[in-house]
């Protein structure tokens, strides 16, 4: 590991004084929060940084309703608290179920939610120094684009990298209405969740869109009402602290037999969290059955490119998202009994 110097916050404010400070002296500053995924990396020395700022003691915990049902939960909150919550697991039971669904216990009380949006999209070569890897050293070369492919991205890959986004969070987070805030030298910016994470083009060593320096203090989440009704899924190849192979995140309003609106997202297709538009398209205003749902996965499964050993993705996900869709309108059905 190569020596930083450690610094601890007194305030968001404090936070970015120093970190501007570090860019103003040539210096690489990272933020440290729950730490779960940078000290990892850290140790690894797949990762290196000059100033370490701590910002976990911030005031940056509440989780609040916001007007019209939402809910507003700082950065620093703890995933294991956020995903017990009473406001959480009532408006957005797809959340709470995500979080629950990742890592460990112990990992979740230590996690935050600032954080989990943070984590490096990666793939098995990604934490091995021995191999190219365009994420860790642009320009060496994808070692998983010839070799071990089996967690490959289906959608939204490039020549450049073919891994994966790894946080259940993020694709619970992908099928609701989300705005991200940040703060940076020039002031507070709202961004809506769908622009936050990248597509690798030739650039996957940038994950996100936050400007140099900026750092998140909040997210909100306003809707949609119908995500009372929500259902989040995971394949994976263990039973615990695995990533899964493939996730959906969907929210289903049924009315007299047919979806007046749905919200789907996807994990373990693509570079970033994704939103299955195209899915969502073909069933709005349709039919709320078997046939509709296949057909629906089908229509947003179009366009993944698939190899030989991750072929077996598209079969998982023609299977799971018709599977929670069903579900979850046997449960509007049974409400209205």
């Amino acid at each position: 590991m190569r020596p930083f110097t450690y610094e601890r916050a007194t305030s968001v404010t404090d936070a970015l004084r120093r970190s501007v400070s570090a860019s103003t002296d040539g210096e690489r500053a990272a933020y440290l929060a729950g730490g779960t995924n940078l000290v990892d990396h850290l140790r690894l020395g797949i990762r290196e940084t000059d100033r370490l700022i701590d910002v976990s003691h911030l005031d940056l915990t509440e989780v609040e309703e916001l007007d019209g049902g939402g809910v507003r939960i700082g950065a620093l909150a703890r995933n294991s608290d956020v995903a017990a919550h009473p406001l959480v697991r009532t408006a957005f039971p797809l959340v709470s179920a995500a979080m629950l669904a990742g890592a460990s216990g112990q990992l979740r009380s230590m996690a935050t939610m600032g954080g989990n949006l943070l984590q490096r999209t990666r793939c098995v070569y990604f934490q091995d120094a021995s191999t190219p890897c365009n994420k860790r050293e642009p320009g060496s070369g994808c070692s998983a684009i010839e070799g071990f492919g089996t967690y490959n991205a289906l959608i939204g890959a490039s020549p450049s990298c073919v891994a994966v986004h790894p946080s259940d969070l993020c694709v619970a987070l992908a099928a609701l209405d989300v705005t991200v805030v940040a703060q940076g030298p020039l002031g507070e910016r709202r961004i809506d969740f769908a622009d936050l994470h990248r597509l690798p083009g030739d650039r996957p060593d940038v994950d996100t869109t936050l400007e140099r320096n900026e750092l998140i203090t909040a997210i909100e989440v306003a809707g949609p009402p119908f995500a009372r009704h929500s259902r989040y899924r995971k394949l994976r190849e263990r039973a615990s602290y695995a990533f899964a192979t493939v996730s959906v995140a969907a929210a289903l309003d049924v009315q007299d037999g047919h979806v007046a609106d749905v919200r789907i997202g996807l994990g373990g297709v693509a570079h970033k969290p994704w939103r299955a538009h195209r899915a969502e398209d073909a069933l709005r205003g349709g039919p709320a059955t078997p046939e509709a749902y296949v057909a629906a996965i089908d229509a947003e499964l179009a366009q993944a490119r698939p190899g030989e050993d991750n072929r077996y993705k598209v079969s998982q996900l023609r299977r799971v998202v018709p599977a929670v869709l069903q579900e979850l309108t046997h449960h509007r059905q049974g409400e209205r009994g």
